[in-house]
């Protein structure tokens, strides 16, 4: 084994490979194929999509396991832990087992040189196919069509949204973004489009694929009640027959994907009840609108980084009770589109605490402030890093007020290594 230990392996990891992003199945199918990988698990459904596929991929996970379904899921990126990735049974799996699977890796590839994100799955997909599992659920990582978790053939392909996000990689619009998250579909098998708002160019790649397409508002869709407590579900069963839920409770993460993640399942074979849904209340992902508390200032910690996401994070901030102020805590990556983060939510927030980010692609937080001037924000203070920003802007929130923090993944992570280090510190003074 090349390294002892997971951190060891990481770093290597990053540096590894020349590119840190580069789309292709013919490098991670070489080494498949060396290592002589089978199906991860008796069934395939994979999901690709601008946004929403964490929150499916985690409403498919609950409603499958609820009857008694052995699950694997693999998802990316994560918050804290690398571990967070690869889940099986609903159990992140161990640091031993990550070194065991990336040194089954390492010695199947021999010359072949692997990104990060190539090498993490290959890894999971070695871990399932040991783990006996009834279903794999695996989160494509950019794009679909030469994403590393192509190289898998579904049994069920789910495109949770199609919206603007890495032009660079999947092309300038929508039409174009939607063709290549349709290259994970397959003849003949179910493709679930979660998005209410059709991309051509996903409906005809469908067409041109001989996929069974099941979209949004025309084999399935949701609805909430007119006050906003309840919402409906109707769509068709494994064996095509028309359903229709009425008075679900609302669950913990996004509507549309849990939606999307109901005829998934249908469509896998699998039977779907309403208590099972309902039970979809308590469900909660990490940094997905996640509500905590500190000190009496409300915390919401959210990941959203592209503007479709920005603006379902206004609507559900919105529906919210008033609070007494409302401050964001911000910093993006530098290929994203800032105006279209910013502006959604800037109703929202009296004042905005930026901070620099670590990482190489990070914006950095005076262009971030130069640029919100430009849109008209003013109250703006920026901070050397995101511990900085957090002591500043919760010094001056009190009890009733309210903290928004989001713009990348890796802002919701460090902030909330903040929350714990104050937890902590709280509580040792406590005793």
């Amino acid at each position: 084994m090349r390294f002892a230990t997971l951190p060891e392996w990481l770093a290597w990891l990053e540096h590894h490979h020349p590119r840190a992003i580069e789309l292709g199945l013919e490098r991670v199918g070489a080494v498949a194929r060396r290592m002589a990988l089978g199906r991860p698990a008796a069934r395939v459904i994979s999901v690709a999509g601008t946004n929403g596929k964490g929150s499916c991929v985690a409403a498919m996970d609950a409603l499958l396991r609820a009857q008694g379904c052995r699950v694997g899921c693999y998802t990316s990126p994560h918050l804290l832990r690398y571990n967070e990735r690869v889940v099986i049974d609903g159990e992140t799996v161990s640091d031993a087992s990550l070194c065991e699977a990336f040194a089954a890796v390492d010695a199947a590839r021999d010359d072949i040189s692997l990104t990060y994100f190539e090498f993490g799955t290959l890894a999971a997909l070695w871990l399932f196919e040991r783990a006996g599992l009834d279903v794999a659920l695996l989160e494509v990582g950019l794009g679909g069509r030469l994403d590393a978790v192509n190289i898998v053939d579904a049994d069920v392909s789910v495109v949770t949204s199609i919206d603007l996000d890495h032009q660079d990689w999947l092309g300038a619009d929508r039409d174009s973004i939607g063709r290549e998250k349709a290259g994970i579909f397959r003849r003949d098998c179910p493709a679930v489009y979660g998005d209410a708002d059709p991309a051509q160019g996903l409906l005809d790649a469908a067409a041109e694929r001989g996929c069974q397409l099941l979209c949004r508002e025309q084999v399935f869709s949701c609805a909430r009640d007119a006050a906003g407590t309840t919402w409906s579900w109707w769509g068709r069963d494994g064996a095509g027959q028309a359903l229709r839920w009425d008075g679900l409770a609302l669950p913990g993460v996004s509507v549309n994907s849990v939606a999307t993640a109901i005829q998934a399942v249908f469509s896998a074979g699998f039977t779907v009840t309403p208590e099972q849904v309902a039970a979809l209340a308590e469900l909660s992902l990490p940094g997905r609108f996640q509500r905590e508390d500190c000190a009496g200032v409300e915390i919401i910690f959210d990941v959203a980084h592209n503007p479709a996401a920005a603006r379902e994070l206004a609507t559900r901030l919105a529906a919210l009770p008033p609070a007494g102020r409302q401050a964001a805590l911000f910093a993006i990556m530098a290929d994203k589109d800032l105006p279209g983060v910013v502006q959604p939510l800037q109703p929202h927030i009296s004042a905005w605490f930026l901070a620099d980010l670590p990482q190489a692609r990070a914006l950095p937080a005076h262009d971030t402030a130069a640029a919100l001037n430009q849109q008209g924000v003013h109250m703006i203070s920026v901070s050397k890093n995101i511990r900085q920003a957090w002591r500043r802007v919760l010094s001056l929130l009190v009890p009733g007020d309210r903290l928004l923090v989001y713009g990348s993944f890796f802002t919701v992570a460090e902030a909330l290594q903040c929350l714990a280090r104050d937890r902590q510190r709280s509580a040792t003074d406590e005793r």
